[in-house]
């Protein structure tokens, strides 16, 4: 008689306790999908950064421009080396240039030298807006730890990068004021 009753509340027991460890395993697997699309989208970045730095360095009129470019490649050749290093250490594929960051080196491949410095400028503030915000999101929300803590030692460099882009976008007379807005917006 005490079979009868233990067997079903054993069954039941199992029951909940494997409905109760399917939520956090769910909580889980979406935090990780958060971590993949921010290794994803910086990776993707940081490559998109390296090239329009060359570019800069070739097309730029203007000596900041070109001084600006240079420094995307010099910082964003170490920057790629540890989104790349992050990602294998987190068991990520390693990053790539997304469709939309191609869609945009393209743009500036075809773009004239005349106008080449106030679009690329624009483009690097916008950008920087952007990873500012993504870097942020991933220091505070991050689920793993090495991409946390890589997104945080990372930020203050994007800080430094958005703020040097501003001013140099402002001595080339680039429009940057949808773009600012957009990037205090999203901070």
């Amino acid at each position: 008689m005490i079979v009868k009753f233990l067997a079903p509340a054993a069954v039941t027991a199992l029951l909940l306790s494997a409905t109760v460890g399917a939520a956090p395993a769910a909580a889980q697997q979406a935090g990780l999908a958060v971590d993949s699309s921010f290794i994803q989208m910086a990776g993707s970045l940081g490559l998109l950064q390296l090239k329009l730095g060359k570019l800069a360095e070739e097309k730029g009129s203007s000596s900041s421009v070109r001084d600006f470019g240079k420094r995307m490649v010099a910082d964003y050749t170490k920057a790629n080396e540890e989104l790349a290093a992050g990602a294998k250490q987190a068991a990520y594929p390693a990053p790539v240039m997304l469709r939309q960051h191609q869609q945009v080196l393209e743009r500036f491949v075809r773009t004239g030298r005349s106008s080449f410095d106030k679009n690329y400028m624009a483009e690097m503030v916008n950008d920087h807006g952007e990873a500012v915000h993504l870097f942020q999101q991933e220091s505070e929300g991050g689920r793993v730890a090495s991409l946390k803590q890589l997104a945080s030692r990372m930020l203050p460099t994007l800080q430094q990068h958005l703020s040097l882009a501003t001013e140099t976008a402002g001595s080339v007379g680039a429009d940057v004021t949808a773009a600012t807005s957009r990037a205090r917006q999203g901070s």
